[in-house]
């Protein structure tokens, strides 16, 4: 079974008792935990992910590290994935995690590009059209690049709304280019 098949199994499994304990939300939280900690510290991923170190002592550090600050299932979930050599998963199982959660939760991230900086009442703006639009809460992440000019670019999965000033000029100059010349203005007066 392929690396990303797996991961997502082991997230529909985390993810299903989270469910059964009424916070998905609190779990999702810890598997970030762990994937965070993975990845700004990569003696702590390494001491889990390399096979010659005895699964105890990297279940003994899980519970050392986790044990008090992360839901009990939780805990026990990353010690399965050890059990079953598949914590070099955890950050996919993580990720996987927040994507059936944000299912569930209707909510949908959707990258946006502009021109300028935004505020917050203009971010607070796009989130609220582009709930409207997409019919699920939209998490809009703001990517700024010049290059467009103006307007923005939303791309929501494998769509793409280009709204840029420079899509716009672009058009506008093949328009002008195809257009045909009236009768009589190459010849001259």
């Amino acid at each position: 079974m392929r690396d990303g098949t797996v991961a997502r199994k082991y997230a529909e499994t985390i993810f299903e008792l989270g469910l059964l304990q009424g916070s998905p939300e609190s779990y999702g939280d810890a598997l970030r935990e762990v994937a965070d900690l993975l990845d700004a510290e990569p003696k702590f991923r390494l001491f889990l992910e390399t096979p010659r170190i005895d699964d105890g002592k990297k279940k003994a550090l899980v519970r050392q590290v986790f044990g008090d600050t992360l839901p009990k299932h939780v805990v026990n979930f990353v010690l399965v994935t050890i059990d079953k050599g598949r914590q070099r998963l955890l950050r996919d199982i993580t990720a996987q995690f927040a994507a059936l959660l944000d299912e569930h939760l209707g909510r949908e991230h959707v990258e946006v590009t502009v021109a300028r900086p935004l505020d917050d009442a203009a971010r607070n703006m796009i989130a609220e059209r582009l709930s409207k639009v997409l019919g699920k809460d939209a998490i809009p992440h703001i990517r700024v690049r010049e290059d467009i000019l103006g307007g923005l670019v939303v791309r929501t999965g494998d769509t793409i709304y280009d709204g840029s000033l420079r899509r716009r000029l672009e058009g506008m100059r093949s328009r002008m280019l195809e257009a045909e010349l009236p009768a009589g203005a190459a010849g001259g007066a």
